[in-house]
């Protein structure tokens, strides 16, 4: 065997200090802890030094010290735009980028480069306060209402879960073949890129009114579509993507364990019934850290350092993908925004901090206080309700609804809204959780009680279509019930999913919206929801 690692640079101070798991320091073979098969890598640790079997480290140059979404010079270079995002002093940072050769750097120097960034003060000035314990985010929450009573009969309650379906499928379906825009190209920005597109199939094509053709004049310019089973001429069902499938995972953990699920449930789910191929950015680096130090072919287990899995080499934690994952905690409690935060919140720690984990608490509020309340505004301020008052997310998203107020909450306004929100966000990484909570929250306020408003504002916005797309449906969806949604978006889904989730591919959507109700009936009689 050969050495390839030192386990501190791979698996971070946190797990190096777990000295009841790596053994005595000085220890040799007797001591080595095999953590599992990962993948391909068959690992084990010994007390100071990785090593990999003969077979796979034999033939191989070198032997990365970092894994998963990217390779390592990306990985360092996020990392470098997330510190100083949350408030690290941007001249450290720097100063560190500019006295490392990244590109030629061998493994241990990335490694070193990595560890003088984790190193750098907080940043004078900087006047957000963002922490990761819930009970911390609740006590910076502002003052407000935080149940919602649910006045309607049975039937109507059952309407609007099935809306909420309808709409997260329909928005999601919207924006998926447009996904690959969500960077700029050739000097278009996302927005742009979709606009040229429509207008050159026809002019009556923007603004947005139908599912996506599959083919424009102007691919040449704006590149071309992706999802063909998503475009207007081959749509038939609702295809797997991770909005839908996180969402089906969200409910089969709910059927499973009710209310008292936590952030380990929520993982088992991920280790037994989602591929680590079809997960991205910040999931891919949660999967992998959960996989390289805990023995999951025995099982998940309930209790672990949730803080090292979100943070260890993921400069991704702020990013869009927990707040995608927020929509079965949201339908799980309708009426009730802070225990839906709350749920959201047992899923977000493990893969996400700051306003990443405050996005999918968001989210699943607006959820819950959709399906009691019709005003887009106060379903918006129920939401921002569970977050911290003085967060980046919270404050911006009270700049972009002055924006929508502006601009008298009007439709036919989205593009001078898309201009002021891409000039205060745009900074952001295009799958940032704040910018893409912005064009969702434009999309709910100048769509109002207009479906095909809601879902086509939130894509023309450009980013991360499917994802906003889905969002801005799904809360549409749980305000306004199925029967909101017309026909021309909805038939031709003809109720079928697929997701590639075991037990759901393909499943009807109305069985998915079923089996949300009933969890939702049986939490609102459990202590959970006392």
């Amino acid at each position: 065997m050969k050495p390839c690692d030192d386990s501190i640079a791979l698996l971070g101070k946190g797990a190096a200090n777990n000295r009841e798991m790596f053994g005595k320091r000085n220890g040799g073979m007797k001591d080595a802890i095999k953590l599992g098969w990962s993948f391909s890598h068959d690992i084990w640790l010994f007390p100071r030094r990785l090593y990999h079997k003969e077979p796979y480290y034999r033939g191989m140059k070198d032997i990365p010290y970092f894994a998963g979404w990217e390779p390592t010079v990306g990985i360092i270079r996020e990392e470098a735009k997330q510190l100083t995002q949350e408030g690290r002093d941007s001249r450290w940072i720097k100063n560190v980028l500019a006295h490392a050769d990244l590109e030629r750097a061998d493994d241990p120097a990335l490694a070193d480069v990595w560890n003088r960034l984790q190193e750098a003060p907080p940043q004078s000035g900087y006047v957000f306060v963002e922490p990761n314990d819930l009970g911390e985010i609740r006590a910076r929450r502002s003052t407000g209402k935080r149940r919602f009573p649910i006045a309607y009969s049975e039937e109507e309650f059952d309407r609007r879960m099935l809306g909420a379906w309808l709409g997260r499928c329909c928005g999601c379906a919207l924006g998926k073949p447009v996904e690959p825009f969500m960077d700029s190209y050739r000097g278009l920005s996302s927005r742009e890129r979709i606009k040229i597109y429509l207008k050159a199939v026809a002019p009556d094509e923007y603004p947005l009114k139908n599912y996506f053709p599959g083919s424009s004049p102007a691919e040449g310019r704006t590149g071309s579509l992706g999802s063909p089973l998503s475009q207007r001429e081959k749509i038939g069902f609702m295809e797997t993507d991770d909005d839908i499938r996180y969402t089906v995972l969200g409910q089969k953990v709910l059927l499973e364990k009710g209310g008292s699920f936590g952030t380990g449930e929520v993982m088992k789910s991920w280790i037994e019934q989602l591929p680590y191929a079809s997960v991205c950015t910040a999931e891919t680096q949660a999967y992998r850290n959960y996989i390289l130090r805990y023995r999951t072919h025995l099982g998940a287990q309930v209790e672990a350092d949730w803080d090292w899995v979100a943070t260890h080499q993921n400069p991704y934690r702020e990013w869009i993908g927990a707040q995608i994952r927020a929509d079965s905690w949201g339908y799980a409690v309708p009426g009730n925004p802070e225990l839906a935060a709350e749920f959201a919140y047992r899923d977000a720690r493990m893969s996400h901090v700051k306003n990443g984990i405050y996005g999918e608490m968001f989210v699943a509020a607006m959820i819950a206080a959709g399906f009691a309340l019709e005003d887009p505004l106060e379903v918006v301020e129920a939401g921002l309700a569970e977050i911290p008052c003085d967060s980046r997310l919270n404050l911006e998203m009270r700049q972009v609804i002055a924006l929508c107020r502006k601009h008298s909450f009007k439709a036919e306004a989205f593009e001078k809204v898309f201009d002021g929100i891409y000039a205060r966000l745009g900074h952001y990484h295009p799958v940032h959780t704040i910018n893409n909570a912005g064009l969702v929250v434009a999309a709910l306020l100048l769509g109002q009680a207009d479906f095909e408003n809601v879902i086509t504002i939130a894509v023309m916005g450009g980013w991360d279509t499917d994802c906003n797309g889905a969002t801005a449906g799904s809360i549409f969806g749980a305000m306004h019930g199925a029967g909101s949604i017309p026909s021309k978006w909805k038939d031709p889904l003809h109720d079928t999913l697929y997701s590639q989730v075991f037990d759901y591919h393909p499943i009807a959507i109305s069985e998915c919206a079923r089996r949300s109700a009933a969890i939702a009936r049986k939490i609102v009689i459990s202590k959970y929801a006392a």
